[in-house]
C-alpha cells in the first residue's frame, strides 16, 4: 500500500476550549494516483461566536440539519487513513489537531505543520501565515487551474479552499527546504521541522512592548510575559516556547 499525504483543513464555533469543528476539509495526496477530497459542514450545539464568523463567514443556517463530525464521511474516512505510513500536513497544526481530538481523533499519522516549517525556512518573512504566503508568492494565479486538476470546486467560506492553497504551498515550501537541505530527504526534514521549537528574534507586533524584542522585554518587564504564559489563550507554541527560553536566561 503506498504512503497517503493528507492535506487537511477546519473550520470552528470558535477558538475557546469548548468550540468544536464545524466543517472538515481535506485532500488525500497518492503519488501515481487520483486524488481524493472531503468536504462537509457539520453541526455543533456550540454556538458559533461572531469572531468566528467574521473570518469563516459560516453561520448557524449553514450547518443547521447537518451530522456532527464524528458521523461523517470525512471524518470516518479520516480514521482509516490514521496509519503510521502517511502523512498529516497543516498549516499551524496544533489549532486543527486539538479541535480532532475534541471528536475523538487521536494522530498517528507523521506530522508536518507548514506554519513552524515556514518559520524555519523562512525565517526572514514578515509573517508566515497561509494567506500572506498566497499572495507573496503568486499562489492565487494557480489555484483556478489546479482546481481544475484536482476536479474541486472552490466555492467562497469553504476550507477546502485553504486546503488548495496549502498544496500549492507545500509545493514552493518542499523546494526551499530540499536547497537548503540537499542531502536530505525534503519531506523527512519537514517532519523533524515539525519536531523543532523556533526561537522567536525578531520584535513583537502586538501588546504593550510592540517593537521589541523578547529578551528586551525580559529585561525592562519580565512580569509581562509571565502574565502572557499564563493570561493569554491558545498562546502559540513557539511563542511560548520563546518566552521561556528567554526567562530561563535572567
Amino acid at each position: 500500500m503506498s504512503v497517503k499525504y493528507i492535506l487537511l483543513d477546519t473550520e470552528t464555533t470558535g477558538t475557546d476550549e469548548n468550540d468544536r469543528i464545524i466543517q472538515l476539509g481535506y485532500i488525500v495526496l497518492e503519488p501515481g494516483k487520483i486524488t481524493e477530497v472531503y468536504n462537509e459542514f457539520c453541526y455543533s450545539d456550540v454556538p458559533i461566536s461572531y469572531s468566528a464568523m467574521e473570518v469563516h463567514h459560516i453561520t448557524p443556517e449553514m450547518i443547521e440539519g447537518k451530522t456532527a463530525c464524528q458521523n461523517t464521511a470525512a471524518y470516518k474516512t479520516l480514521l482509516d487513513l490514521n496509519e503510521t505510513s502517511n502523512y498529516m500536513i497543516i498549516h499551524n497544526a496544533p489549532f486543527d489537531l486539538t479541535m480532532l481530538e475534541k471528536e475523538g481523533f487521536s494522530l498517528k499519522m507523521k506530522l508536518i505543520d507548514t506554519l513552524r516549517c515556514a518559520r524555519h525556512i523562512f525565517e526572514d518573512e514578515e509573517a508566515h501565515r497561509l494567506q500572506y504566503f498566497r499572495y507573496k508568492m503568486g499562489l492565487y494565479q494557480e489555484e483556478e487551474n489546479e482546481a481544475k486538476k484536482l476536479d474541486i470546486e472552490v466555492k467562497a467560506h469553504d476550507a477546502i479552499g485553504d486546503v488548495l492553497t496549502l498544496k500549492l504551498f507545500l509545493t514552493e515550501l518542499r523546494k526551499a527546504v530540499q536547497k537548503k537541505f540537499p542531502d536530505i530527504n525534503p519531506v523527512e526534514k519537514m517532519v523533524a521541522l515539525t519536531k523543532e521549537p523556533v526561537f522567536f528574534t525578531k520584535p513583537m507586533r502586538f501588546g504593550k512592548h510592540k517593537g521589541k524584542t523578547l529578551t528586551e522585554i525580559a529585561m525592562e518587564d519580565s512580569g509581562y510575559l509571565r502574565w502572557m504564559l499564563t493570561g493569554m489563550e491558545n498562546l502559540d507554541e513557539d511563542l511560548r516556547y520563546s518566552i521561556k527560553r528567554v526567562l530561563a536566561n535572567e
